[in-house]
């Protein structure tokens, strides 16, 4: 993958432990069943279909994009499914490069999209980050989950 002059994100594999640890700390891998927590990290946490899983080069931030040719709940395109940043780079500035790398990895795509739990959230602009990215509110899932997106032009 040519990375078009960004320097903050190198590809893993899924399960890369660097990753796996980041991810544990994402609020969406606390997953329960009947009260046992269950360990998705043990056969990879990117999910069913195409993913690029991203590390910055100081491995304190994730982001993990997959593409599903048959979407849940009406969304198509590359979604964002794990996105944590514990270093001291701007958030904003990690999108926007991992987007660029998705649009090089899938060309044929022109929509990213991403859920936000606001629960979950400490600020008080859940998805605050996205949309200073350029990402906008496009509605709520039924479970009360922001949708955001961006469509590319």
């Amino acid at each position: 993958m040519e990375f078009l002059g960004l320097n903050n994100w190198i590809p893993v594999k899924d399960g890369d432990p660097r990753a796996v640890g980041l991810y544990r700390r994402h609020y969406s891998a606390k997953k329960y069943n009947h009260g046992q927590k269950i360990d998705y990290c043990r056969f990879g946490f990117s999910g069913v279909g195409e993913s690029l899983i991203l590390l910055s080069t100081d491995c304190l931030a994730l982001f993990t994009w997959r593409y599903q040719r048959i979407n849940d709940g009406g969304q198509y395109g590359i979604e964002c499914t794990v996105f944590r940043n514990e270093s001291k780079q701007l958030s904003s500035t990690l999108i926007l490069e991992a987007e660029s790398l998705a649009w090089v990895n899938w060309p044929d795509q022109n929509r990213v999209f991403t859920f936000v739990n606001p629960l979950k959230i400490k600020s008080n602009n859940p998805g605050y980050c996205f949309l200073k990215a350029g990402w906008r509110k496009c509605g709520l899932t039924k479970g009360k989950l922001l949708i955001l997106e961006k469509i590319l032009e």
